[in-house]
């Protein structure tokens, strides 16, 4: 893989992510947003949280920087605060990856924790898209079982409408 390779994989994991949220997230009742399901995360909310400090959190240790200032807890519907945070988070990761050369894919940028030390940079950015897949996932699944039809997050169909 190349940067540019890196730069596909994340228009698909952010259109992915957008989708998600456009399709489903934003009709969903104040109850079903909230609604503790007891897996994973608790909630749709959680969910959606946990996604973006994730993203937030891998990006700002590649990029020496500290992460933006966490979602506070909420009193109440506040899913337009969570779209203003996660298009900041987007903003820094397309930030990052537009500067992203080659050469910097096998760079060990992270120096804290201990445990991400020996990171190459491409393992990072490949974890954080697999991670983002697996909690898309999880997410699909709570929305059908509050009776949303979804449908497929493959990357293959996304790369049938996007990619040439």
């Amino acid at each position: 893989m190349d940067a540019s390779a890196f730069r596909q994989l994340y228009d698909y994991h952010f259109s992915e992510n957008r989708k998600i949220w456009d399709r489903y997230i934003a009709s969903l009742t104040y109850g079903q947003f909230y609604q503790d399901v007891g897996y994973s995360y608790g909630s749709v909310r959680e969910q959606i949280i946990h996604m973006l400090d994730a993203d937030d959190i891998w990006f700002s240790e590649l990029m020496g920087v500290e992460p933006l200032e966490p979602i506070p807890a909420a009193n109440n519907d506040d899913r337009e605060i969570i779209r203003t945070h996660g298009d900041k988070v987007e903003q820094k990761m397309r930030t990052y990856l537009s500067e992203l050369r080659d050469v910097s894919l096998f760079e060990k940028p992270i120096t804290d924790p201990e445990e991400d030390k020996n990171l190459m940079v491409w393992q990072v950015l490949l974890h954080i898209v697999n991670h983002g897949t697996d909690h898309r996932a999880q997410l699909l699944r709570l929305l059908s079982d509050l009776g949303l039809e979804t449908t497929s997050q493959d990357f293959i169909f996304y790369a049938y409408d996007h990619l040439q």
